[in-house]
């Protein structure tokens, strides 16, 4: 199974195909499946703002489009000095597929923190709080 650091490295390396012509701040972005398959993806921005897709919900999004849905980490890697946390819809993304995926969040020189999904998304909607309001 590919360690922690081996996940943020594949990050730091899909930041390198991030289209950032607009804001020239770049994500990478490295999901690791259950069975240990990696999948990675960048940020892609767009002059239509809205349509611009975030490095995490790219590489989960490969991951799904590839039939995979069990999720033990994302690691997500920035240009920035700081910690950097993932947007509020890239945070609703996770909670969609599980709760407890371990978040690390990367800087620039490669250090990291870990969080779990829940732990970024207090309060959050999930599959299971949906699952609890069709049996009211």
């Amino acid at each position: 199974m590919i360690s922690y650091e081996e996940l943020v490295q594949k990050a730091a390396e899909a930041k390198e195909m991030a289209y950032v012509p607009y804001s020239q701040f770049r994500v990478g972005a490295a999901i690791l499946t259950e069975d240990g398959q990696v999948f990675t993806g960048c940020n892609i921005e767009n002059a239509s703002y809205s349509l611009t897709n975030c490095g995490e919900r790219t590489a989960i999004f490969k991951a799904v489009s590839e039939g995979f849905r069990k999720f033990k980490a994302i690691a997500i890697s920035t240009d920035t000095e700081e910690i950097t946390s993932p947007c509020g819809p890239c945070r609703q993304v996770f909670i969609e597929f599980g709760e407890d995926i371990d978040v690390i969040l990367a800087n620039v020189s490669g250090e990291y923190k870990i969080y779990k999904a829940k732990e970024l998304l207090p309060l959050a909607f999930s599959p299971a709080k949906l699952e609890e309001e069709r049996k009211l």
